[in-house]
């Protein structure tokens, strides 16, 4: 399994048990990274995610808000509100080429949530990829390894 991708499970998962129990990030972080096993890049990259959003997730909230269609964020399953909190931070940053990031959101809707989160969530992030402006997407950013 590609190390990007891995590090994006890690991410959610950091991500899902901050949302149950809103504890510090670091105590979360040093928990799972307790358990969990991983490449000193693939650890990285998951703590920058998580911490990301963390620090971001009110105005995460907001684009997402913003992209959803008569739905509410707190109607969502927390773990479809983490993916696509996670979606939207990484088309932020673009650390990954925008359609990466769409799709790896979506494999992580089908492995963590249900076969129709992932089609919401490829919907809600398509429309937030189509509203971000065109430089976030950079060449540059379409030759880092995204997987």
């Amino acid at each position: 399994m590609p190390q990007r991708h891995k590090a994006r499970q890690y991410a959610l998962q950091m991500l899902f048990q901050w949302e149950i129990g809103q504890q510090d990030p670091r105590r979360i972080e040093e928990g799972f990274w307790r358990i969990a096993k991983a490449e000193k890049n693939t650890r990285a990259f998951a703590n920058d995610l998580f911490e990301g959003v963390v620090k971001n997730a009110s105005e995460l909230d907001a684009v997402v808000t913003a992209h959803m269609d008569n739905w509410r964020l707190d109607r969502l399953a927390l773990i479809d509100r983490a993916i696509l909190r996670l979606g939207v931070h990484e088309l932020r940053a673009g650390t990954a080429p925008r359609k990466v990031v769409v799709d790896e959101a979506v494999e992580l809707a089908k492995a963590f949530s249900s076969e129709d989160a992932a089609g919401f969530v490829n919907g809600v992030l398509d429309s937030v990829l189509h509203a971000l402006p065109e430089k976030q997407n950079t060449s540059a950013n379409s030759k880092k390894a995204a997987k």
